[in-house]
């Protein structure tokens, strides 16, 4: 899933449904990029975002789509989807609350080559291109935090692409659980996505994610009912290949 360094993270409420200026300013305050803009500089920005509500399951963009602008996302999660000839769909990224996605293609000028839907009712806000480079011009401070966002996310790509090429299923399902014991802390969690689109994001079938979740059940490193993940063996986790 999505991440941003953990003094950019934040935990965005969900807001009343009535869209108006002030409902977006205070919806603008709690992202991570805008949080600290003075009231002037956050009224430029205002004045090219729209919030986007999502049923789950509904399309935000397809790929081909022309790409005006990018998005935050404030409550539920966003899937990027990328499809091969045949069909087929893969999971790329998953976006969670207080992320933001969209910017490369944005800057680039360039048609979205993925598409993106909701997994479950979600608000998204998006942000106007000509309006976020006119104050990235003014704005030193946010220029810097745009280029931290994606080089972050430039980051991770080389990651999963490391991952994918010298990791094998059960060490990408490891790591993935590992890295959601280290958002929360705790031993026990709870996940907010299906468990298809988890296989998906890591490569994985769902026979063989599921065959992998039974492996380490039997090896009594962790524990899985329903969608909430018990780590039994933090260590033996760590070490298992």
């Amino acid at each position: 899933m999505d991440r941003q360094f953990t003094a950019l993270d934040t935990t965005l409420t969900m807001p009343s449904r009535q869209d108006n200026p002030e409902t977006l300013r205070k919806l603008l305050q709690q992202t991570p990029l805008f949080g600290a803009l003075q009231p002037t500089e956050l009224d430029a920005i205002l004045a090219g975002t729209r919030r986007v509500e999502l049923k789950a399951g509904t399309t935000l963009f397809r790929a081909g789509d022309p790409c005006t602008g990018f998005y935050i996302v404030v409550y539920g999660g966003i899937k990027v989807i990328q499809a091969s000839p045949t069909g087929t769909e893969r999971v790329i990224r998953l976006i969670s609350p207080g992320n933001s996605f969209g910017e490369a293609l944005m800057f680039l000028q360039k048609d979205y080559i993925v598409s993106a839907a909701a997994i479950q009712d979600t608000l998204v806000l998006h942000i106007g291109r000509a309006t976020l480079l006119e104050e990235l011009a003014r704005n030193a401070l946010l220029a810097t935090k745009m280029l931290a966002s994606l080089s972050y996310k430039l980051y991770m790509l080389v990651g999963d692409m490391g991952a994918y090429t010298m990791h094998n299923g059960t060490q990408r399902l490891i790591g993935y659980i590992l890295r959601e014991f280290n958002q929360t802390k705790e031993l026990s969690f709870r996940i907010n996505v299906n468990k298809k689109i988890i296989a998906s994001r890591l490569n994985l079938t769902p026979e063989r994610f599921s065959r992998i979740l039974r492996e380490l059940d039997d090896k009594k490193l962790l524990r899985v009912r329903g969608r909430v993940f018990t780590i039994l063996d933090l260590e033996g986790l760590k070490t298992y290949q």
